[in-house]
């Protein structure tokens, strides 16, 4: 594995960089899709496909390269705090892959020399010398997509690994990385309050310092959709979310974020940058970016099918869809992230980020206020325990015609 060389910032201005009625660019962030998985799992609506006969990976990663010299122009001299490899099933890479991505990435960005750097892993598809290897590489916090420890609740959601393979990955994450995630899934099919309690219980006996707790849904277009399980009526779900912040609080879990919880100084800086609607550049099959620019904020996506993008990589053309965000769109943009946040924001953020006043919004703020969704003082705005609860209905106060 070649040796970790951070890059240091370019010493031009950055001044350049500041968009338009922002008085300082947002902090960017680089996110990486791996668009293969070894299987489908029927609740999943993500841009993954089935990696029959393997991955073409020389080729994919060669794409991933080329698309961010394409994008270079957009973020040029802007420092990078994090990256984060998702999917799909980044962990189907090598880690000499991974080695030469991230060497690719210090050579062409200014990765600051902290980034936070991760990848998700299923624990199906991970192995010691493969850890060992991400680790050498640069990755330095691993995301494991647990999310359960039963065997029949795997099956029934048709991931690939059985619990025992679980608790393996996690020892094995834990030898290797100080920051590891484990993402668990409540309300299962025909999963009791007593089950979702068990597997939390176990989650937390490892003493990762993150856990990510969500809620099963049944997503447009997936076969869970079409067909769906026998699941815990609304009453049993929320008793289990009401169990889920209980338990993680008396382990000692900070709840941050709608289904994100940290032990003190572990929470995930890289998807703290989208909840304060910072920028991010998105490369990868169906790969999805914000950036800011003097001419406004634009939001991009990739080429959606692996096939499409990789053909589209011999023509430099890796963009499927661009759209510049409207002002009178961004109120609920900054708001559909920022309102995940438990603990809420500074209300500065919102000029900072948006380039848009405050005080515009004093109709939709008194509203949400007066509904038991919303805290506001003239230094912080926070949902409520309400708020966090009914998350759609105070969104819904700040859409361009609410």
């Amino acid at each position: 594995m070649s040796r970790i060389i951070p890059i240091v910032a370019a010493t031009t201005s950055a001044a350049a960089a500041v968009p338009s009625g922002l008085p300082a660019p947002p902090p960017l962030s680089l996110y990486v899709h791996l668009p293969w998985c070894v299987r489908k799992c029927p609740y999943c609506d993500f841009n993954s496909h089935e990696a029959k006969g393997g991955i073409p990976e020389d080729a994919y990663v060669a794409a991933l390269i080329a698309d961010l010299e394409s994008a270079l122009p957009q973020i040029w001299n802007r420092p990078v705090y994090s990256v984060f490899f998702g999917g799909g099933t980044p962990s189907l890479l090598s880690a000499k892959a991974v080695d030469t991505l991230l060497a690719a990435f210090r050579a062409r960005l200014p990765l600051l020399p902290d980034a936070e750097i991760t990848l998700e892993a299923n624990p199906g598809t991970v192995e010691a010398a493969k850890f060992a290897g991400f680790r050498a590489a640069g990755v330095n916090r691993v995301s494991l997509g647990i999310q359960s420890f039963d065997d029949a609740k795997l099956a029934a959601l048709g991931r690939i690994h059985s619990a025992d393979e679980a608790r393996r990955a996690i020892e094995l994450a834990l030898t290797h990385f100080g920051q590891v995630n484990l993402d668990l899934m409540y309300a299962l099919p025909q999963q009791t309050l007593a089950e979702a309690r068990r597997d939390l219980e176990t989650a937390t006996a490892f003493g990762t310092p993150h856990l990510s707790a969500y809620h099963l849904t049944l997503e447009p277009n997936t076969p869970f959709a079409h067909s769906p399980p026998s699941l815990p009526d609304d009453d049993l779900a929320a008793d289990m979310q009401e169990m889920v912040e209980e338990t993680l609080a008396g382990a000692g879990y900070e709840h941050y974020e709608t289904s994100a919880y940290a032990r003190p100084g572990s929470r995930c800086a890289h998807n703290l940058n989208y909840w304060t609607f910072g920028d991010y550049l998105g490369i990868g099959a169906g790969a999805h970016g914000k950036i800011s620019s003097a001419f406004g904020i634009v939001r991009e996506m990739r080429r959606k099918h692996p096939r499409d993008y990789l053909d589209g990589a011999g023509r430099g053309d890796f963009v499927q869809e661009r759209r510049e965000v409207r002002a009178d769109e961004l109120p609920f943009e900054f708001m559909m992230n920022a309102l995940r946040l438990c603990d809420g924001f500074d209300t500065r953020l919102y000029t900072e980020r948006t380039g848009l006043p405050l005080a515009a919004l004093a109709a939709p703020l008194r509203q949400a206020r007066d509904e038991g969704l919303l805290d506001l003082d003239a230094a912080r705005m926070a949902p409520t325990i309400r708020g966090r609860r009914f998350l759609n209905a105070l969104l819904r106060t700040f859409l361009p015609d609410a």
